[in-house]
């Protein structure tokens, strides 16, 4: 008799923390994700990088048209692994029967935008005025605050990954010259492996 309502207790938590938590984040959204960065990087580095010396911890200046190749490059990976992982999300909610658009998605999505636009705007004002060199650890830094803020929201995984994302995010700040290698890495590598873990763990 205490063994089953030591299950019950067990289910009835399950229930709740999957009431109060976005749960239908997906493997294969984390591994797109990572596939369109390193893509995106890989472009980058091919079309804007290889005759410049980004190398140098002075200002870079960028010519109009580079910037808006970066900013084609950035727009085109973004909407990628956005559409990926949307994709690949509906499909994993489908899956448990749970609703993907509820009081707890759209506290996800709130908590996670904050810093991604505040993030998104500084590294904006960065690119334009030459400052190519920041760019890379700040969108970084602040994806890691955006992971970490709306973490308590879904899945506690996403915390780790934030926090890693800073620490690298960090890291690349110091090491200016390579912020295209830790980009990637961030949110490349990174996702790839999150996604695997991800798709292990929480495979339904």
């Amino acid at each position: 008799m205490k063994e089953k309502y030591i299950e019950d207790l067990k289910e009835i938590k399950d229930m709740m923390n999957r009431s109060s938590r976005f749960i239908s984040l997906s493997g294969l959204s984390g591994i797109s994700a990572g596939i369109s960065a390193l893509i995106g990087a890989y472009v980058a580095y091919q079309t804007v990088y290889t005759n410049q010396d980004y190398q140098d911890y002075g200002r870079l200046f960028l010519t109009d048209e580079n910037i808006t190749q970066l900013l084609l490059i950035a727009l085109g990976t973004l909407f990628l692994a956005i559409g990926t992982g949307i994709y690949f999300t509906t499909r994993e909610t489908k899956k448990r029967n749970l609703r993907i658009w509820d009081i707890q998605t759209k506290r996800l999505l709130i908590n996670l935008a904050i810093p991604l636009l505040a993030g998104g705007i500084l590294c904006l004002m960065f690119l334009f005025k030459g400052y190519i060199g920041l760019v890379a650890p700040l969108t970084l830094i602040f994806y890691g605050l955006a992971l970490v803020n709306a973490s308590k929201y879904t899945l506690h995984e996403i915390r780790s990954l934030g926090l890693i994302e800073i620490a690298l995010g960090l890291i690349a700040t110091y090491f200016i010259g390579y912020g295209l290698l830790f980009w990637s890495i961030g949110f490349g590598v990174l996702h790839i492996i999150y996604g695997f873990i991800m798709q292990r763990r929480y495979k339904p």
